[in-house]
């Protein structure tokens, strides 16, 4: 475990070295202020104007424009977060795997399963740092500003970086292939942007193929790849204090997730460097 963690440290200098983290940093600090400005000088009324609610103070109204707010951050936190996250992550393996690099790393008392396992938390912890930082300050204004307390948004937190978590795999396991780092984060992009919105709204194409064995096909690529389309929908509920209907595209991606890990593992403990 020490082991791991020091490569997870390795992992957060190169973050730092590379201006990453502090990216990450000066966006989400941005995206506060704004918010901060917003509330400070936008009248309540003008306010849940914005919501589309009435103007009465009332709890249900309260609870309705802190919810609008937190849709606010929340969805675009998902999306553009992932983009920033994945474009600075793809190049976490394909620059270890540079000469001289993993000459060091190999040299250490440190087994290869531990290298893999050590940039697969390192990336994940300073993703899950910066969206933490970002939704607890949200949720903190959102709280000062209409004393509306629900920590459901908090839980995004964990939704989100398991989002991340998902693709951050499938591009370790890229980059230990072929060392590319533009082919892992394209491949990520691919699945985040098109198949997973395509895939999760497969059903509605049927009626027009009207041939079973494509539909058993796309319906195994479904099952198959991260979904993190359904993963953003459930991001949604867990906001604005919903439940999660079904935990099927989690524990699918979460599987998927493990698998590529383990491969990712296996082949790099097989190859010369």
């Amino acid at each position: 475990m020490r082991n791991i963690l020091t490569i997870t440290q390795y992992t957060f200098k190169e973050a730092f070295s590379r201006k990453i983290f502090l990216t990450f940093f000066g966006i989400s600090s941005f995206v506060l202020l704004i918010f901060s400005l917003i509330f400070y000088f936008v009248g309540f009324d003008n306010l849940t104007g914005m919501a589309g609610t009435s103007n009465e103070m009332t709890d249900n109204v309260l609870t309705q424009v802190a919810d609008f707010f937190k849709m606010m951050i929340v969805m675009p936190l998902f999306g553009g977060g992932l983009f920033l996250s994945i474009f600075s992550a793809s190049s976490f393996i394909p620059n270890m795997l540079e000469k001289g690099n993993i000459d060091l790393i190999l040299s250490k008392p440190v087994s290869r399963s531990q290298v893999i396992w050590g940039k697969f938390l390192g990336g994940i912890s300073i993703v899950l740092l910066n969206i933490a930082y970002l939704v607890l300050g949200i949720w903190l204004l959102i709280g000062l500003k209409f004393s509306v307390w629900g920590a459901s948004i908090l839980v995004t937190i964990l939704s989100i970086t398991f989002a991340f978590a998902v693709l951050y795999a499938l591009i370790i396991l890229i980059g230990v292939l072929t060392r590319s780092s533009l082919l892992a984060m394209m491949m990520s992009y691919l699945i985040f942007f098109i198949l997973s919105p395509i895939l999760a709204t497969r059903e509605q194409f049927y009626d027009f193929l009207d041939n079973k064995f494509v539909e058993h096909i796309i319906d195994g690529f479904y099952y198959f790849l991260p979904k993190t389309s359904e993963i953003a929908s459930i991001t949604a509920s867990l906001a604005t204090g919903g439940g999660i209907d079904s935990y099927q595209p989690i524990i699918s991606s979460f599987l998927f997730m493990i698998l590529s890990i383990g491969i990712s593992i296996f082949i790099f403990s097989k190859k010369d460097y």
